[in-house]
């Protein structure tokens, strides 16, 4: 009986298996052989070639000179006498064609140093190209090759992709011409380090060395990004692609194609996320927008009345649902151009205007931190664990503040960002900022917290101004 039943489930799970087999017939798997035929013949391969150069201060030397073997030795090979030094090939990418007229996109990191870049079509013909313009920040760049009546790429929509969505990739990897490979979205808006400005398409699209550049497609035949970063341990495909959204990157051309170069704008703020914690304390609710933690003097967001501890939660007219958010909006905007501004500011919405500067091309400097102060004798450990004193006139004039607590130190079981050093400037809890004026004013405050809850502090490091979330620890 019991074998009988155990044939009569599988059946059953074989009939169920079957069934679903067949329905997945009858709606059928992707096919992509009209995308490529139609697509291919746009997507090209990109050859860079430097010229090789001679080592700053290396002399040319015959191979029976003495010192010939001495820098040879050291990993140096000197040029020799008469040879002629022929181009390196440095880099292969892929790119693909929006113009007729040769104007051909890739990615910056392609081209970068390049002395001589060769755009090859997939009927073999070959043309130099002209780098019109890149811009690092998006990785972007835009070529020109001097052919007509070329084939082009169409341009979609990235904001209409779906995750789960089938997108497929045409390309060069390690060097293997109009090679095609599909997939789906993995995630939309994904940031990534040192990459703030573009909230790239994952996928778990095959992108591989020498797919760089290349165009990521949607089921309809539309470009919808450029395939450019992969995470990997190997240097090969792991099953993470990033691609840049095609909106983010025409923008990019259309100021290449213009003027030669991309010029972004600023408001003068710096800012950090709003953590759940510091939602409450500043009676936001759910934790939205971009939290500023200082404002550069007579900067746009100065004159424009932004102010430190404000929450940025609209820009432009677009809701800034993240800190992530703001810089793509902002840098976005044409400089010269007047916004308007919703910051959260004391439990209230208020409305601003700022006119937008322009955002310098090496902007980025990382802040100072300001010499050790004298030692001095430290207090107890108040209940968030902190060791806190009063600073004096050198102190407060080191720290660039007018008043101030300084954090003496730090007990090893508080979690949040407070390190020794640090210098309070005032605490944020239910909505209300209290300034800090003195270690006994904040301690105070900080023993009405109670037992396992958090508290916000405005704190300064350095010449970086942030806000840190901190919870009162439980044995207190």
């Amino acid at each position: 009986m019991l074998i009988r039943n155990i044939i009569v489930a599988s059946l059953v799970s074989f009939g169920a298996s079957l069934a679903f087999a067949q329905g997945a017939g009858r709606a059928g798997l992707p096919d992509f052989t009209d995308l490529y035929e139609k697509n291919g013949p746009a997507v090209v391969s990109i050859d860079v070639t430097q010229k090789a150069r001679r080592a700053r201060g290396m002399p040319e030397l015959s191979e029976d000179d003495p010192f010939y073997e001495f820098f040879r030795r050291f990993g140096q090979v000197p040029p020799r006498p008469g040879r002629e030094r022929e181009p390196d090939p440095q880099a292969v990418g892929s790119g693909f064609i929006i113009g007729s007229n040769g104007e051909v996109i890739t990615n910056a990191h392609v081209v970068d140093g390049a002395d001589e870049v060769t755009v090859r079509l997939s009927d073999k013909r070959e043309f130099k190209a002209k780098v019109l313009g890149t811009d690092k920040r998006t990785d972007v760049a835009l070529l020109k090759i001097e052919a007509k009546d070329l084939p082009r790429v169409a341009i979609g929509d990235p904001e209409k992709l779906r995750v789960g969505e089938w997108v497929v990739a045409i390309g060069k990897p390690f060097g293997l011409d109009n090679t095609m490979t599909a997939g789906i979205v993995s995630a939309k808006g994904r940031d990534l380090p040192q990459e703030n400005l573009v909230p790239f398409i994952q996928t778990d699209v095959a992108i591989n060395p020498g797919n760089s550049g290349g165009p990521l497609f949607n089921m309809r035949g539309e470009v919808v990004g450029i395939n450019s970063l992969i995470f990997s341990r190997t240097g090969g495909y792991m099953g993470l692609a990033f691609a840049i959204p095609i909106d983010v990157a025409m923008n990019t051309v259309a100021q290449l194609r213009e003027k030669g170069r991309v010029t972004r704008g600023r408001i003068g703020v710096q800012i950090q996320p709003v953590s759940k914690e510091e939602a409450e304390a500043f009676g936001l609710g759910a934790p939205r927008g971009a939290l500023v933690t200082n404002v550069e003097r007579d900067s746009p967001a100065a004159k424009g009345g932004i102010e430190v501890g404000d929450i940025i939660v609209k820009a432009d007219g677009k809701d800034v649902r993240s800190s992530t958010e703001l810089p793509r909006i902002i840098t976005a905007i044409r400089p010269g151009s007047k916004i308007a501004i919703v910051v959260w500011r004391k439990g209230v919405s208020k409305d601003l205007s700022v006119v937008v500067a322009e955002l310098p091309e090496d902007a980025g400097a990382q802040p100072r931190r300001p010499g050790s102060s004298p030692p001095k004798e430290k207090a107890k450990p108040n209940k968030m664990g902190l060791v806190l004193s009063d600073l004096n006139d050198a102190q407060k004039k080191e720290a660039d503040v007018r008043t101030g607590v300084a954090v003496d130190d730090v007990a090893p079981s508080v979690r949040g960002n407070v390190q020794p050093g640090d210098v309070i400037i005032a605490v944020v809890r239910g909505g209300v900022t209290t300034t800090a004026t003195s270690a006994a004013q904040v301690n105070d405050i900080l023993a009405k917290v109670e037992k396992g809850a958090s508290v916000t502090l405005q704190m300064k490091r350095g010449e970086q101004q942030f806000f840190a979330t901190v919870k009162a620890l439980n044995g207190e």
